[in-house]
């Protein structure tokens, strides 16, 4: 299994340095190694074979060597929620110990829970985008699939661009302009893909 790293992740880590959230970002970046663990775990269990792992800006990206076994589309999805769902159940227990034990761990519930719902947004090709794919295939047909998972993609974002401005102007926090951009980047590599797989299919038909 190859391991690639993608280097805009230490120019994000300076970001994260002088806006005095660097330690939000390296408990963030620990939890988004276990996240991957769970999409790992559930792919080896489902009878997919893990062939390359990338380190990126705001985690990692697991690609599992894709094969043809019946319901995989179904297997994709249990894979792409494996990760969020390992982040709220450590948010989950951490909740349970603060109560038992009135401790306070908040950091620990916020970043999970921050990773969760981050990984969960329909926007591809984070974990919400390839579950709404997937379910999207078997729906309507591959034919579909990427024109409206781009148009879903393309929405989402343009309303978080709406509310991230409102609150940027209330709390002056430029971490989520730096989040924000991340996801606009993924956007628009997601249209360039989309618009080659088109021309494909037209070429093919």
């Amino acid at each position: 299994m190859s391991v690639k790293i993608d280097l805009k992740i230490f120019l994000l880590a300076i970001i994260f340095y002088f806006t005095k959230q660097i330690e939000l970002y390296a408990i963030i970046m620990i939890f988004a190694f276990i996240h991957e663990l769970g999409h790992m775990i559930c792919g080896i269990v489902l009878g997919f074979k893990p062939q390359s792992i990338k380190v990126t800006p705001f985690g990692f990206q697991i690609c599992f060597k894709i094969n043809h076994k019946e319901n995989r589309h179904l297997s994709k999805i249990a894979i792409a929620f494996a990760g969020p769902a390992i982040n709220i159940l450590i948010a989950l227990i951490c909740i349970i110990i603060s109560y038992i034990y009135i401790c306070k761990i908040p950091i620990i519930i916020y970043a999970n829970l921050l990773l969760a719902i981050f990984n969960l947004l329909p926007i591809y090709p984070l974990d919400g985008g390839r579950i709404l794919q997937e379910i999207i295939h078997i729906k309507k047909g591959r034919e579909k699939t990427y024109k409206i998972t781009n148009l879903v993609s393309k929405a989402t974002v343009i309303i978080l661009t709406i509310a991230t401005s409102i609150i940027i102007l209330y709390i002056h926090n430029l971490a989520f302009l730096v989040i924000l951009s991340y996801l606009w980047y993924l956007v628009i590599k997601n249209e360039q893909n989309y618009r080659i797989k088109k021309k494909l299919y037209k070429l093919i038909s």
